[in-house]
């Protein structure tokens, strides 16, 4: 179970997200984070771009499903009802329980799963710990409070660290 931070992938917005990339990664099951990943917070419902982001997906024949460790469940599940996808609620990232029930409720193993999010902390080092494969996007609405600020300025050297990862592959 390593204790990486380093997500496998980096990209700019989940749209860049293609369903050969996914296919040539062996992906059968996208699990995937929903705030600030596939659309702000604020945000009640998906938009257009999202929707048809995820009807590629399956049209491709890749699973989505949404891992959240939202504490009240009723906008993840007005969303993910309007997607016409699951979601695997109460997740605690980055324990890996969330990740291995999705997992188990879909049918595939780590090999085939891949997690999208956009935190380190909870996302990527979930994904590395539970050994699927972490990627990573820069948060929709970008960072608004303090917080938010600090956190997305401590995963600087990480993010660097899997570009440069990146860069040597190609």
């Amino acid at each position: 179970m390593p204790l990486s931070l380093v997500p496998s992938r980096l990209f700019g917005c989940y749209r860049e997200i293609t369903p050969e990339l996914l296919r040539q990664a062996g992906v059968a099951l996208l699990l995937s984070d929903l705030d600030f990943t596939l659309a702000p917070k604020s945000v009640r419902r998906p938009d257009p771009a999202l929707r048809a982001w995820i009807a590629e997906l399956k049209a491709a024949g890749i699973q989505v499903m949404i891992v959240s460790n939202n504490r009240s469940g009723a906008r993840v599940t007005e969303f993910c009802a309007d997607l016409g996808i699951p979601y695997q609620g109460h997740a605690g990232k980055p324990s890996t329980r969330g990740l291995a029930a999705a997992m188990a409720r879909a049918g595939t193993d780590r090999a085939h799963t891949a997690m999208l999010g956009d935190k380190l902390l909870t996302d990527m080092l979930a994904a590395n710990r539970a050994g699927v494969l972490a990627l990573m996007v820069e948060p929709l609405g970008g960072a608004a409070t303090p917080w938010q600020k600090v956190l997305h300025a401590l995963q600087a050297p990480f993010k660097a660290l899997c570009r440069r990862r990146e860069e040597r592959r190609r």
